[in-house]
C-alpha cells in the first residue's frame, strides 16, 4: 500500500477515475496493527478494481481534521476527488467488515457512473 505523507499528494491520488481507498492509521494504534496481517491479501483481491493509499494521521493532522477522522483505522473511498463512502468507527475492524466496506464502495462507484 502506497504511503502518502502530504495533502497535495493525497489530492492527486484521489482524483482518478478508479476508486481509491484511503486508509488512515497511526504507529501507536493497536487496532491498526491488528489489520496488518490480512490487509495485503485484501489489497491484492481488490487491486483490479480499487487503488489503496495509506496515511499516518499524525503526519497529516490538518487533513484528518478536514475529513473528520476521529477513530482509526479509518477507511474512506474516493473517486474523482469526491468521497463515496467511509468506514470510520472506534471499534476494531475485521477482515470481513473491511471487505464489506470495499464491496459497498464499488457499488456506490458503479451507481454514480450511471
Amino acid at each position: 500500500m502506497e504511503q502518502v505523507k502530504s495533502e497535495q499528494v493525497f489530492d492527486q491520488k484521489i482524483a482518478g477515475t478508479k476508486p481509491t481507498v484511503a486508509v488512515f492509521k497511526a504507529t501507536w494504534c493497536k487496532d491498526c496493527h491488528f489489520i496488518e496481517p490480512f490487509m495485503p491479501a485484501v489489497e491484492e483481491a481488490y487491486r483490479d478494481r480499487l487503488d489503496f493509499i495509506q496515511l499516518d494521521r499524525d503526519e497529516v493532522p490538518d487533513l484528518c481534521e478536514k475529513l473528520n477522522i476521529l477513530g482509526i483505522p479509518s477507511f474512506i473511498a474516493f473517486r474523482e476527488g469526491q468521497e463515496l463512502v467511509r468506514f470510520v468507527s472506534k471499534l476494531r475492524k475485521t477482515r470481513e467488515e473491511i471487505e464489506q466496506f470495499l464491496d459497498r464502495a464499488l457499488e456506490v462507484a458503479d451507481a454514480l457512473k450511471k
